[in-house]
């Protein structure tokens, strides 16, 4: 597995490739201290060893498609909510979109009045 991380480590390298893998790390980075954790307990939360998150932390590999959906179950997101860095607090976005819905359309027309008054 140490090859293959190596050999993806150097593909990684090459162009714009390299800004996603920093997204990446930096993302997970982020979200684990949004929700106050350390490395050592979202990889044992995870079923992987110790330094599996610090690994991708530190840039050292990147989690398969497979790791990278149970990290974004791990922290209650979709995979679109993990790649918006605008999204300071995805658990509470994904609160007011499910009450949003469940509002009236003329409500909903009504906070969105009051949103975009609070924005100007």
């Amino acid at each position: 597995m140490y090859k293959i991380m190596k050999f993806c480590g150097m593909l990684i390298g090459k162009g714009a490739n390299i800004m996603y893998a920093e997204f990446v790390k930096e993302r997970i980075t982020q979200l684990r201290l949004q929700k106050g954790i350390s490395e050592y307990k979202m990889s044992y939360d995870l079923g992987h060893s110790r330094g599996y998150v610090n690994n991708i932390s530190s840039g050292k590999a990147l989690p398969s498609m497979a790791e990278f959906f149970a990290i974004c179950e791990y922290f209650g997101i979709t995979p679109i909510e993990f790649f918006d860095p605008a999204v300071k607090n995805p658990q509470q976005r994904n609160q007011a979109a499910d009450l949003f819905s469940q509002l009236s359309k003329e409500d909903q027309a009504m906070i969105l009045c009051h949103m975009e008054r609070l924005l100007k």
